[in-house]
């Protein structure tokens, strides 16, 4: 049988084959984080019908004479470019910038993705798209340590940011040196150690030639009592004391001009417990949870996962990606970290299919098909003759 017949058919598989991979680049062009591919080709054995001859004294060398078999597919390679940032105001999107995949795990299986769009599930466990747990490292009492193992993140059970005892009071504004304002009372809530909520108030008294007298203290305790000095706009004597609980109050902001009375307990450094609110996504791949007492506390943070070769990442279906022997074994490091990129919050990566060089490809997948295809023609037609020559 002709050998033009069965180049033409290798000529066709092989076409076929870029025109299937092409079609797939163009129907992911709108899937998060998928990475285009492209078809290298390559030929087959050739036949040889006659060697190289060696030159001779009297006769030049000869070379080779071989007639090619067809073509078969060599590798196809996937194109790692960045895909385009798209902002999504969602605060568990999350893109890389850089190298690295998201680590994720269903059942017992481990896979690699570049898919970002993360959401929590009803046991409180951050989710990828395809139901897959996103690894990392969780955080114990506030601090998170990246030392072991990356496991599913969740969310504590009934997350509560604890209760802070104040420790502190600052006292800011001004004091009426000639003393008009007569006495004044400032408070503000200040918390124990459990949360409890107490009243811290201070009271200011004035005296002769600018003299305050002032008593403060949360009722847990006799009051402290003392005197400070109005005296050319500043504020002299002793200006921090403690209370009978430990709260330290600082009155080293406080001035004394005349005619103006301003004094008040401006902070305390104390909160109640406080419940989760919402969570938020940092550039360093750290999940915070914000509390309704004001809190922000680490609650964990992603692992990401390199490969020596990430082209050798097999492709599983729903924008994941597995381990194979000829991608290496995943280096896992947090973002920034190593060659892993950093993380952008808010954003997801768009497919890098470029349609330009897509709907090229297809014109030139359809051409060298329908090339392949006139050389089976030829070559029926040149049987056809071959078996009329009987006639």
């Amino acid at each position: 049988m002709l050998r033009s017949l069965y180049a033409g058919i290798s000529g066709l598989r092989a076409e076929q084959t870029m025109l299937d991979v092409t079609s797939n680049n163009i129907a992911n062009v709108n899937t998060t984080g998928f990475k285009s591919s492209s078809v290298q080709f390559e030929d087959t054995l050739s036949q040889t019908l006659s060697a190289a001859g060696l030159p001779q004294p009297t006769k030049a060398g000869t070379n080779p004479n071989q007639v090619g078999l067809g073509v078969r597919v060599a590798a196809i390679t996937t194109n790692l470019a960045q895909g385009e940032q798209q902002s999504t105001g969602n605060n568990l999107d999350t893109m890389i910038s850089g190298d690295g995949y998201f680590v994720t795990t269903i059942g017992t299986q481990t896979q690699y993705t570049r898919d970002g769009a993360f959401h929590w599930d009803a046991q409180g466990r951050l989710a990828s798209a395809d139901g897959g747990l996103v690894k990392g490292w969780s955080a114990v009492g506030g601090v998170i340590n990246t030392g072991g193992a990356p496991s599913p993140i969740s969310l504590p059970s009934g997350s509560v940011a604890p209760a802070v005892a104040t420790t502190k009071a600052v006292v800011t504004g001004n004091l009426d040196s000639t003393g008009a304002g007569g006495q004044s009372v400032k408070e503000i809530s200040v918390y124990a150690a459990d949360g409890t909520r107490k009243t811290l108030s201070i009271t200011f008294t004035p005296g002769a030639n600018g003299a305050w007298s002032y008593s403060a203290g949360d009722g847990s305790g006799a009051p402290v009592t003392g005197t400070v000095q109005c005296a050319n706009g500043a504020v002299t004597g002793a200006t921090k004391f403690t209370t009978s609980d430990g709260i330290t109050i600082d009155m080293s902001g406080l001035t004394g001009f005349a005619d103006l009375s301003t004094a008040t307990i401006a902070t305390q450094d104390g909160t109640a417990a406080g419940r989760l609110l919402s969570t938020s996504m940092g550039n360093d791949g750290t999940l915070s949870g914000t509390f309704s007492n004001g809190a922000t506390i680490p609650l964990a943070r992603l692992a990401l996962a390199t490969f020596v070769n990430p082209e050798g990442l097999a492709k599983a279906g729903n924008s994941t990606l597995q381990e194979t022997l000829n991608s290496g074994s995943p280096t896992l490091t947090t973002a920034g970290e190593g060659s892993a990129g950093t993380i952008v919050a808010g954003a997801l990566e768009a497919s890098n299919v470029d349609l330009s060089q897509e709907f090229t490809n297809l014109i030139i997948a359809q051409r060298g098909f329908q090339a392949n295809a006139r050389i089976i023609t030829t070559s029926d037609q040149v049987l056809q003759e071959l078996v009329q020559l009987k006639q």
